[in-house]
């Protein structure tokens, strides 16, 4: 079992924690929660880079080590690092089915080898992803998710 982790932290007061585990090679089980968002859905992606030198902004476009275009978490076509939205209550707490935390369990991103995103970053966006489907001139690349308001670099964990 290999684990991980993302310390989420953002310029509006946006922060969180996201833990990833794999087994062997089933798929990743995403979980966490994040404050202090806005109401709604938010996108949630993995992000090429763990540069945060520059905030958010650098740590680049949408980890995609295919070439695929944008896509939902479901889609055969997407970018690995496609995992679609969370949503955040009115409280400002990330929550998905009424709960103050998210689940995700993805086959296209991996804690090792070839489609390791460890060393990369998750980004948290101010809007929604269309995910893919939205027809705006972002759709395809960015699920037209908006500006990027928390990210965390992804380490590996005891």
């Amino acid at each position: 079992m290999v684990k991980a982790v993302a310390v989420l932290g953002g310029s509006e007061g946006v922060n969180g924690t996201v833990f990833f585990i794999q087994e062997g090679d089933g798929p990743t089980n995403v979980t966490g929660s994040i404050s202090g968002l806005n109401p709604g859905l938010h996108g949630f992606h993995v992000h090429a880079l763990g540069d945060t030198t520059n905030g958010c902004m650098s740590t680049g476009p949408h980890f995609n080590p295919a070439g695929k275009e944008h896509g939902a978490p479901e889609d055969e076509v997407r970018h690995a690092g496609d995992l679609g939205n969370v949503i955040a209550g009115d409280d400002g707490i990330v929550s998905i089915f009424g709960t103050a935390s998210f689940t995700i369990f993805d086959s296209q991103i991996s804690l090792s080898g070839p489609n390791s995103i460890i060393g990369r970053a998750v980004v948290v966006h101010a809007d929604p992803d269309d995910l893919g489907k939205g027809g705006h001139e972002l759709s395809k690349t960015t699920g037209n998710a908006g500006a990027r308001v928390a990210c965390g670099v992804i380490g590996l964990q005891a």
